[in-house]
């Protein structure tokens, strides 16, 4: 063998194409099992974040408190973090509104317990960092759009209350399902409609209605935040990553660098 034949020698590699792949940082995430937008979920995510997805159980049946009581049980919780821990994210988020938000602030606090008792290093849930948002943003008034009927949109109002925040004005679209495919133009309408003038924001609620694109042009029209279920479940992750956020929202800026760990 000739070590002298260039065939042989080692390549030259020091290109920068070749450094890399940027160090991946991770969020485990608890989706519902209907949960159809990881596209949108992604979008507000930097690109050195990965989203490692775990699902509850399927459940039959629509859309509706008893449904939210099904994918927010605590064995099905606590499954879903064991299964995201293996590759190692800092933080574990549960993601769903209503699951987290039913039975108030108690239940909310009990299912990040239940995400840390797991194993998580860190847990969200998405009506937790609702709360985050309105104590920082200090907000009193904030008008509410939700795809739910009437009682699980009255347990939003309940859950506000808790935090001291009155709800100048809902609206509920009454959807059982499917609700990943109402579009962009239907919930542009119901957020024009829910906002008055004392309303010092809106929020968007359920982690399965599209909401990303329409963000940035209401927040200008209406001069206000715009919150929304997978905006804030993210950026609240983010935050305890020390991460700067990504995406629409300029009534957010600055909410989840501080205090959030």
């Amino acid at each position: 063998m000739d070590l002298h034949d260039p065939h042989l020698r080692s390549p030259d590699l020091s290109d920068h194409a070749f450094d890399g792949p940027v160090v991946q940082r991770g969020i485990g995430i608890i989706a519902p099992f209907d949960l159809a937008l990881e596209r949108e979920l992604w979008r507000w995510t930097p690109l050195d974040v990965s989203l490692h997805l775990a699902r509850t159980p399927f459940e039959p049946g629509p859309v509706s408190l008893e449904m939210a009581e099904l994918v927010s049980e605590r064995r099905h919780v606590q499954a879903a973090t064991r299964d995201v821990l293996g590759v190692d994210p800092e933080v574990v988020a549960y993601l769903c509104t209503s699951g987290s938000f039913i039975h108030g602030l108690r239940h909310e606090e009990g299912l990040r317990r239940s995400i840390l008792e797991a194993g998580a290093p860190k847990a969200v849930t998405t009506s937790g960092a609702l709360a985050e948002a309105v104590r920082d943003l200090d907000l009193r008034r904030v008008s509410v759009i939700t795809p739910y009927d009437a009682d699980l949109t009255d347990r939003l109002v309940a859950f506000l209350g808790e935090l001291g925040v009155s709800v100048p004005r809902r609206h509920h679209l009454g959807l059982g399902g499917g609700i990943w495919r109402v579009n962009y133009r239907t919930v542009a309408e119901l957020i024009l409609a829910a906002d008055t003038p004392d309303a010092q924001a809106i929020f968007v609620s359920c982690t399965n209605l599209p909401t990303y694109d329409i963000i940035e042009p209401l927040e200008r029209r209406l001069g206000k935040p715009v919150l929304t279920a997978n905006q804030l479940t993210v950026w609240a992750c983010l935050g305890r990553m020390g991460l700067p956020m990504v995406g629409p929202g300029r009534g957010l800026a600055g909410v989840f660098t501080e205090g959030t760990a």
